[in-house]
């Protein structure tokens, strides 16, 4: 069956986490008039916010336990004491600070725009609903997608097969007609392939895998596959 519907994920795929979050950051602190050595904590933080989205993915923490953790770990390896109520405080500028600095990935709007000429295109997403939605508006990509499933709204999150089952049932397709693009192995590859749906890694850091699965390092070579 011909690929129809095109399942994206959208941090670290076509919006630029890493960069946005740090601007992000940078606001928080300078709101809060928080003194801090901005690289030396994201230097830090980085690694811990994966750990803490690991464990959330697996169920393990909640959703107010990372947003907490992952900044209370950091401090504390830095060896700063800060308040609950200060690390509540930047928990909640920061995320209200997120979705104002939207650099998306080298090409995300052309081979949007290549795509939704043939294919009808979705959103997967395990980021925090609150903020998806005004990521994708504030970046000028929301217009080019039917569905925006956030793990939030389904109760399920990637991997786990019924988010996968789930976003296909309201995009009405099915796995052999679908296919996820994203750059978490774990969450977007492994996920989606289990559940019969064709695959393409955003292989942005070059790491090793399998050769059954297809890769890209640049989101404009997914005109080689589509």
């Amino acid at each position: 069956m011909p690929i129809k519907h095109i399942f994206f994920d959208l941090d670290h795929t076509l919006w630029d986490f890493e960069t946005n979050s740090d601007k992000a950051f940078e606001s928080a602190f300078e709101k809060l008039q928080f003194k801090i050595d901005l690289a030396k904590f994201l230097n830090y933080y980085r690694p811990i916010n994966q750990k803490y989205w690991k464990l959330y993915r697996e169920e393990k923490v909640t959703k107010a336990q990372l947003r907490y953790g992952r900044l209370k770990d950091t401090f504390d390896f830095l060896k700063i004491v800060v308040s609950d109520e200060m690390i509540d405080a930047m928990a909640v500028e920061y995320i209200s600070a997120l979705p104002e600095s939207n650099q998306l990935f080298d090409g995300t709007l052309e081979i949007l725009e290549h795509l939704s000429l043939k294919y009808q295109l979705h959103i997967i997403t395990n980021g925090f609903q609150e903020v998806q939605h005004l990521k994708l508006e504030k970046s000028g990509i929301s217009n080019y997608f039917k569905h925006v499933i956030t793990s939030e709204s389904v109760g399920f999150q990637k991997p786990h097969p019924d988010i996968f089952h789930y976003a296909m049932r309201v995009a009405n397709t099915k796995p052999d007609e679908s296919m996820m693009i994203g750059d978490n192995w774990e969450a977007d590859i492994m996920g989606a392939h289990q559940c019969g749906m064709h695959v393409i890694f955003c292989n942005y850091h070059q790491e090793s895998v399998g050769a059954n699965i297809k890769s890209i390092t640049h989101l404009l070579q997914l005109k080689q596959y589509l």
